[in-house]
């Protein structure tokens, strides 16, 4: 390993099954809730077979539970600062202090024994916060392990690159934050292959291409093109941007060719000799060509008296400055360069120097790049298959949807060319299940969200009824009325399910976490496996990363 830092100790395999224990005997009382679906909701008296309870209570409990719980977290966010302030960290491993003395796992008092009908909101609600990730202690704090992987090397001191000039404040905000994990995971394995899966759009492979110098492959199904297009567009934004955050070296290429005529003159004439005359009735105001020429000149000849005198920057750095002298074109707008001007200049008047430094650049962009490919990934697909160069890689995935996740685990699991994972799932509703029932073979046809685009509950109703297949002309609008007023009283009953619903959706996130984990421990050549939450809820509520090494 490039480092030699000691990686945070995390929670073992049979703590892990027995939280997870726990955590199903809850779901078992309480997954009919999550399970109804909602085109039987009236049809199927859902409401009366799950809860004995009228739906008004329901809500107001739910936001009394809300409220309260909020302010118990306040108390255990003062006590659990207190607590680090004297250097106890292990606080951080345990469970919040206000939880250990209730007694959650009394499930009569939350379900009927008989009826199996929830009786107790506020208790269904305080038990679904206990089982949710961030209570059980099973999370790795991300400081905590980016310092591990540092190890007693410096930090890196890069400059808080601006990304949201990129990408939304979402994806920037997660894109800094797994990238930089990434990174240092990387590092610490001595790896420079990446392989991102579900790329995408292609932010992360691009980012990681281009700020951390990583060979990236990202695999997609269907977006490589854009993908593609959009990684342009971004090489072009960051030289742009680097230029900008490196004034002594990449900051020249922003003076004016006029305050650096005289300085390189010399080296302009001799360089554009031969160019012909054809510049001759423009003297009075130099042409797009002769700028060009004259910038590039006077910028490269001063980058390569800096980069002699100034001993500091690495290989990697050297690179860059040259690509950036070489990105003028990229600076100007389209119609601003003469389509003929670089014809103008005779080959055999490309100096040694020159074609060494485009050798120099070309080599860089070779070995600092992002390359997205096509391709649909299943547990079993073949790595070699899709990317002929493979070498020992991370395999990482940012909100990998459905199946993706666990077959990227499956394939890190089984291919020994991947040395590490980083992924965050994402679309668990999209998850294929071995023993899933189907929901009565009814559930194949879909209208999709066309009740924004209609213009009342009838026009609703004769979309829907056109897109299934059915004659609406059969269904008179004195009908539909009818039972849009029948049902409408009824609203707050789906209202108030919809919000036991979402309470428990945490409690579901924590068992397929958990599972996830569980896998990764079970395996013999894992060397260290964690659940980290790398992303604020708030900004990216599916937050939680599954990371994994394998044993040198």
């Amino acid at each position: 390993m490039a480092a030699s830092g000691q990686l945070p100790v995390t929670q073992d395999l049979s703590s892990l099954r027995a939280k997870l224990q726990k955590l199903l005997r809850f779901l078992r009382e309480a997954l009919p809730i999550s399970n109804a679906h909602t085109v039987d909701f009236y049809t199927e008296s859902v409401w009366e077979k799950l809860v004995d309870l009228p739906p008004e209570t329901v809500l107001s409990a739910l936001r009394t539970s809300a409220a309260a719980i909020k302010l118990i977290y306040f108390f255990n966010e003062l006590y659990t600062s207190f607590i680090r302030i004297n250097n106890c960290l292990f606080c951080c491993q345990r469970f919040p202090f206000y939880l250990d003395f209730l007694d959650v796992t009394d499930f009569p008092k939350i379900f009927c024994e008989t009826s199996q009908k929830l009786v107790n909101v506020e208790a269904f609600a305080l038990a679904a916060k206990y089982y949710s990730v961030q209570n059980l202690g099973v999370c790795t704090p991300f400081d905590q392990l980016l310092v591990a992987l540092h190890g007693n090397q410096k930090q890196r001191t890069d400059e808080n690159v601006k990304l949201d000039e990129f990408m939304n404040l979402k994806k920037s905000h997660e894109v800094q934050a797994m990238s930089e994990l990434i990174s240092s995971i990387a590092e610490y394995c001595g790896i420079k292959q990446i392989i991102d899966l579900g790329s995408g759009k292609g932010y992360l492979s691009s980012f990681l291409s281009l700020k951390y110098g990583l060979k990236v492959y990202g695999i997609d199904s269907s977006n490589t093109r854009g993908a593609e297009e959009r990684n342009r567009k971004l090489k072009k934004h960051w030289k742009v941007y680097r230029r900008r955050s490196k004034p002594d070296v990449s900051g020249l290429a922003l003076q004016t060719a006029k305050e650096r005529k005289a300085q390189d003159e010399a080296k302009c004439e001799a360089d554009t000799e031969g160019v012909g005359a054809s510049s001759a009735a423009g003297q009075g105001r130099p042409s797009t060509s002769d700028f060009v020429l004259e910038f590039s000149g006077s910028v490269i000849s001063d980058i390569r008296r800096q980069m002699e005198n100034l001993k500091v920057y690495s290989h990697q750095e050297e690179n860059l400055c040259f690509e950036n002298a070489f990105s003028l074109r990229d600076l100007l707008p389209v119609n601003a360069i003469d389509p003929t001007s670089s014809s103008q200049i005779p080959k055999r008047r490309m100096s040694e120097a020159s074609k060494e430094r485009r050798k120099i650049t070309s080599k860089s962009n070779e070995s600092n790049i992002y390359s997205p490919l096509t391709s649909i990934i299943t547990a079993d697909s073949e790595l070699h298959d899709i990317i002929k160069d493979l070498e020992d890689c991370l395999m990482v995935g940012l909100h990998t949807c459905g199946d993706l996740a666990p077959n990227t685990l499956r394939i890190f699991t089984s291919k020994s060319e991947v040395r590490g994972v980083c992924s965050v799932g994402c679309c668990y509703h999209l998850l294929s299940e071995e023993f899933e029932n189907p929901h009565k073979g009814t559930d194949d046809r879909h209208v999709g969200k066309i009740y924004s685009k209609s213009s009342s509950f009838p026009d609703y109703v004769r979309k829907s009824l056109k897109k299934l297949g059915l004659d609406e002309s059969k269904l008179p609008e004195k009908i539909i009325m009818d039972y849009y007023e029948k049902y409408k009283p009824r609203m707050n009953e789906l209202e108030a399910f919809n919000m036991l619903k979402v309470v428990l959706a945490p409690c579901i996130e924590t068992l397929i976490l958990l599972d996830r984990l569980c896998y990764l421990k079970e395996q013999d050549d894992i060397m260290w496996s964690a659940l980290v939450r790398l992303f604020d809820p708030v900004k990216s509520p599916r937050c939680y990363a599954i990371i994994a090494l394998k044993k040198q």
